[in-house]
């Protein structure tokens, strides 16, 4: 039976990749933080059927123990600070488990399993303000935060281990992804829940930035294959994994507020303060590469995506 070691499990994309790989008949060992407070809710269906570790990407030791205690054969890295916004008020956090705790995981790798196959997660965050539209597995890297900074080292890291120690080390370049799993500080997920607690009368209004910001958004569940099939290759590379279509922040609130029979024009309030700074070329992803050596495409439309995140949020309030 082989095995799967994923650091941040209790994540969203940890929850579905476990659920993935369980279906395959992998044996899955999650890495948690021992903290007072881990949030074992995304996984709690699928909990007695997953090894649960307590590391840290700050102490190469205990990255270390559970390499020795596993061996696993294939290794997906989803942990770390991933907010951008909270990257600025905690910039060295960042750096030290997005950036250099890939270093920790990937220098573990090394010593332990070296015959272990490497998923880095990468974003769409390292191209920043990009030069050109859609982007590919070329294109300049020009991160604008701290959180994409730290995962252009996190990448880099990787092509070097690859290339220098021999691993199967591969990153994969994945652009907004979103679920009923969403976190509730992703503007996805603040909109949908939104508009469920409107449509309940839980809340009058929703405050926003810019409707016409536009992303690359899809499914979480599509894209935690993408992150498998990586590993499956007879040589390692990296992937930029989106869907190739964009959408705007006005798309996203018609498409939620009318899955409930609302107009979202009459609830939706602009407000400058969450406004971010306009894009010359907006972040879409070009996954020739991936359809092309994977195989892989999303299966999941945005209209779909969407309606589902809102019927979940309603389910939840009313339970």
């Amino acid at each position: 039976m082989a095995v799967a070691l994923i650091t941040g499990i209790t994540g969203q994309d940890g929850s579905y990749l476990a659920e993935f790989l369980l279906e395959r008949g992998y044996h899955v060992v999650g890495m948690v933080r021992r903290t007072s407070t881990v949030n074992y809710e995304r996984i709690a269906h699928i909990q007695d059927q997953i090894d649960i570790m307590h590391g840290d990407l700050l102490d190469q030791g205990s990255l270390y123990d559970i390499f020795e205690a596993y061996q696993p054969d294939e290794v997906y890295n989803l942990a770390g600070q991933s907010n951008v916004q909270l990257s600025w008020s905690q910039a060295i956090l960042t750096a030290e488990s997005t950036a250099l705790g890939v270093t920790r995981m990937l220098d573990s790798m090394h010593q332990v399993t070296p015959r272990a196959r490497f998923y880095q997660a990468s974003t769409s965050e390292i191209f920043g303000e990009a030069d050109e539209s859609p982007q590919n597995e070329r294109t300049r890297l020009n991160p604008r935060n701290p959180y994409g900074v730290a995962k252009v080292y996190g990448h880099l890291i990787t092509g070097n281990y690859r290339r220098q120690r021999g691993l199967f080390a591969v990153s994969g370049i994945l652009y907004n992804h979103e679920s009923p799993r969403r976190g509730m500080d992703f503007v996805t997920r603040k909109i949908t829940h939104g508009a469920a607690q409107i449509k309940l009368r839980l809340a009058e209004q929703l405050h926003l930035g810019n409707l016409d910001a536009q992303r690359d958004w899809g499914f979480a569940g599509d894209y935690v294959r993408a992150m498998w099939l990586m590993l499956q290759q007879s040589e390692p590379d990296d992937y930029v994994i989106g869907t190739g279509i964009s959408h705007s922040v006005r798309d996203l609130c018609r498409i939620a507020f009318s899955t409930v029979d609302l107009d979202y024009q009459d609830f939706v309030v602009e407000d400058p303060a969450f406004y971010r700074p306009s894009e010359i070329y907006p972040l879409v992803a070009d996954l020739t590469h991936a359809h092309q050596k994977l195989g892989w495409a999303p299966e999941t439309n945005f209209e779909d995506l969407i309606r589902l995140m809102v019927e979940a949020d309603l389910d939840s309030l009313q339970s």
